[in-house]
């Protein structure tokens, strides 16, 4: 996601390091002529480019120097700022009808993801409000799509409801009669979707919104056809008034174009991102984070949310007890890389940590891979083994290279790291306790630990503070 324009626009800032006070005219015109060229390769319409560099350009060259500043922190302030804007400012939020139901009527072109999005949403809503959804299928035109409703609702303990026939205005009036009466407080409906934006998809479109009584509609575009995505948003937002858009697939467009581009040509937000083909993969679109994220800042607001939902606080606050307090073992050791998985792709949680951080690990082994056959290394231990670790000898480590299909440099490589990292929390307790006063360290061990169960806690990705 952003991949390219991120690439660009941080190598363009170092070489626009040093030096500092007022930017000038020509430092200002070479910087704003690469990003326009950033932002074209970055599939951002040339409108957009054009408009989004002038305003860069107005400001910069009015900003007034500050003292220890250098031009690079001034410019990138500016160009982040801008492309924060560029995205819709702060994220409106979803528009719950304090009333009663909320009906939100998803549409699309067919291919865009929108079926699978409409589970995706409803997933968000309970999980993150503790709402009651209920999906609809209304997309008479394509069976497999009721279908592939209906299987989805089922696999999340959402129900759907379905008609056989029928036209899809009355069939989604229906659905909202039929909510009201089940204590359903949010209603999806899943609308057919066309090859290409015709007058009798967009009547049929009308009709259900008027009929459903939809107080929001949220067009669902395809971040892969990049500015197709910009010109479809554009034309059903002129006969539909979008409330916002949801693009899918925007894991797997390095440039992000549509991204910067609809809020711009629609004056409608992006509000949601599909960035995973798993039913959670669903993301609030939060502009100044994706801004940071572009321009190599990280996103550690969203890693944190990330740790605080999905790893268990009480597990967290247990694992530091152990490694301040007690004892360390390759059973806790084992749990940790369980939350870590639990989090999703460990590049994905990279690329949510600022760009100097990722850069200082850039040499570490972070793919899903090795955690995996870490994770059967640990498994193929014994209760006794994992308690015991400095027990692990010559054919044990044979036997669980075996039994976890590993090479035995792999094992050895685990129990190395997993003696630095207790050796390292040793020097640490060490240190405090000639500094401190047995009383001090307390106090400091239980600030910490509130701090973390608090907050969630962090597990060390492998690779980081000596975890393997």
């Amino acid at each position: 996601m952003f991949e390219s324009l991120s690439q660009r626009l941080t190598g363009l800032f170092s070489a626009l390091s040093g030096g500092s006070g007022r930017l000038t005219e020509s430092s200002v015109k070479d910087a704003v002529r690469e990003v326009k060229r950033a932002l074209l390769e970055a599939d951002v319409s040339l409108e957009v480019a054009r408009a989004f560099t002038r305003g860069v350009k107005e400001k910069a060259l009015g900003a007034e120097g500050l003292k220890g500043v250098t031009h690079a922190q001034q410019f990138i302030k500016l160009v982040h700022d801008e492309l924060t804007e560029l995205m819709g400012g702060q994220n409106p939020g979803f528009p719950f009808d304090a009333s009663g139901i909320t009906v939100v009527m998803m549409v699309g072109l067919q291919g865009s993801g929108k079926t699978t999005s409409c589970g995706k949403l409803a997933l968000w809503l309970r999980r993150k409000h503790k709402k009651s959804p209920l999906l609809v299928a209304a997309d008479v035109q394509r069976p497999a799509a009721i279908e592939q409703l209906k299987v989805l609702g089922k696999s999340m303990d959402v129900p759907v409801y379905a008609e056989e026939g029928g036209r899809p205005p009355k069939i989604c009036r229906r659905a909202v009669e039929h909510a009201r009466k089940q204590g359903n407080d949010v209603v999806i409906l899943d609308t057919a979707g066309r090859l290409h934006i015709d007058e009798q998809l967009m009547d049929e479109l009308e009709t259900v919104k008027r009929e459903a009584g939809a107080q929001v509609t949220y067009l669902v575009a395809d971040a892969m056809t990049g500015q197709d995505a910009v010109r479809s948003s554009a034309a059903f937002n002129d006969r539909l008034g979008l409330s916002g858009v949801i693009l899918t697939k925007l894991d797997g467009d390095a440039r992000g174009g549509a991204a910067l581009s609809i809020r711009h040509v629609t004056g409608r937000p992006v509000v949601m991102v599909g960035v995973g083909e798993a039913m959670d993969a669903l993301e609030v679109f939060h502009p100044e984070r994706m801004a940071g994220r572009i321009l190599g800042m990280g996103d550690v607001v969203s890693l944190v949310e990330d740790l605080q939902e999905k790893v268990d606080q009480d597990k967290a606050q247990q694992t530091a007890q152990k490694m301040f307090l007690k004892s360390f073992n390759l059973d806790d050791l084992m749990a940790q890389l369980e939350m870590v998985q639990g989090m999703g792709s460990i590049k994905d949680l990279m690329k949510k940590m600022p760009g100097q951080l990722t850069e200082q690990l850039g040499d570490a082994e972070l793919d899903d891979g090795a955690l995996a056959r870490q994770m059967a290394i640990l498994q193929s231990m014994t209760p006794v083994e994992r308690h015991n670790p400095d027990e692990i000898h010559g054919q044990r480590r044979q036997r669980i290279a075996r039994g976890s299909g590993a090479s035995l440099k792999d094992v050895n490589e685990l129990l190395k790291s997993f003696k630095m990292m207790r050796k390292q929390m040793k020097q640490l307790k060490s240190s405090f306790m000639g500094r401190m006063g047995l009383r001090q360290i307390e106090k400091r061990k239980s600030k910490l630990l509130k701090q973390m169960k608090k907050g969630g806690g962090m597990p060390p990705l492998p690779g980081m503070m000596g975890a393997p």
